[in-house]
C-alpha cells in the first residue's frame, strides 16, 4: 500500500496566517502541521509516500521535509497541483506514483490521536473498493454524514440539517486503483472543483465503499478554531503521541 498526503489549497479560512505560508506549514504544538499526516501513514506501515501541494510555497515543503529521513523514510515523493482544482484533482496527480497499488489518502490538515494500522489491514483484506474512516461527533451537521447499512455506506449527506447518524467522515480514505478511473469521469462541481465526495459516491454506487471507526480523537486544523483545538489536543495528549503509537 502507498500513501498520499494532500496539502494544497489556499487556506483562506486561516487568513491572515496563510498570507505568507501554506496552511500545512503552520505549527500544531511543537511541529509543523504536515508532520502529523505523514506520521499517520508511517505508523500504519506505509513507507512509500507522495506529498501533493501547490501555490507559491511548495518549495518550502522540500526544504522542511527533504527525503523524509525524520520519519524513517528513504525517499519522499512530491507532486505540484496547478491552480485550485479540488481534492480529487490533487489526488489525480499521484496516479503514476501509485502504479496500480492500493492507497491510503490523508488530507494534510487531519490530525488524529490513534492509529489507522487496523483499518489499513482491514482494507488489504477487503481486496478492492474503498473504505472511509468515521468518527462519532457531537455536531455531525457540520460534516459529511454517512448513512450506513451494516459495513456498507449507502450514501453520504453533506452538512445535513437532520443527520441520520452521529458520525462524521474524516479526511482519511483508502482506495483501490480504480479511483483514478472514477476521477477521470468526474465533472467539476459548482465550485469548479473535482470533489472527493463525488469519488466516494461513485464507489457507493458500485456497492464498494465500506467503513471503519477511527479510534481516539480527531480534528482537522483548517480553521482558526480547529487549529486552536488541534494545538490543545496534541498538547494535552503529549507532543510525541503519534510516534508513541507506532
Amino acid at each position: 500500500m502507498k500513501g498520499v498526503v494532500l496539502a494544497g489549497g489556499l487556506g483562506t479560512r486561516l487568513l491572515p496566517l496563510t498570507k505568507v505560508t501554506n496552511k500545512h506549514l503552520l505549527p500544531v504544538y511543537d511541529r509543523p502541521m504536515i508532520y502529523y499526516p505523514i506520521q499517520t501513514l508511517v505508523n500504519a506501515g506505509v513507507t512509500e509516500i507522495m506529498l501533493v501541494t501547490g501555490g507559491s510555497n511548495a518549495g518550502d515543503f522540500l526544504k522542511l521535509l527533504g527525503n523524509g529521513k525524520e520519519f524513517g523514510l528513504k525517499h519522499l515523493n512530491y507532486a505540484y497541483q496547478e491552480g485550485e482544482g479540488g481534492i480529487a484533482d490533487a489526488l489525480r496527480l499521484a496516479e503514476h506514483f501509485v502504479d496500480g497499488e492500493p492507497i491510503c489518502v490523508v488530507l494534510g490538515d487531519n490530525i488524529i490521536q490513534g492509529n489507522v494500522a487496523k483499518a489499513a489491514d482491514h482494507f488489504r483484506r477487503q481486496k478492492g473498493g474503498a473504505k472511509i474512516l468515521l468518527k462519532e461527533v457531537k455536531d455531525p451537521q457540520r460534516f459529511g454524514v454517512p448513512v450506513l447499512n451494516g459495513e456498507w455506506v449507502v450514501r453520504i449527506e453533506e452538512k445535513p440539517l437532520h443527520p441520520q447518524s452521529s458520525y462524521a467522515v474524516t479526511g482519511i480514505y483508502f482506495y483501490d486503483p480504480l479511483v483514478f478511473e472514477y476521477i477521470r469521469s468526474l465533472k467539476p462541481s459548482a465550485r469548479g472543483e473535482l470533489e472527493i465526495t463525488d469519488v466516494n459516491n461513485a464507489y457507493i454506487k458500485a456497492g464498494m465503499l465500506t467503513w471503519d471507526l477511527l479510534e481516539g480523537w480527531w480534528t482537522d486544523a483548517g480553521t482558526i478554531e480547529s487549529l486552536y483545538l488541534a494545538n490543545q489536543l496534541v498538547g494535552q495528549t503529549g507532543a510525541n503521541h503519534l510516534a508513541e503509537a507506532a
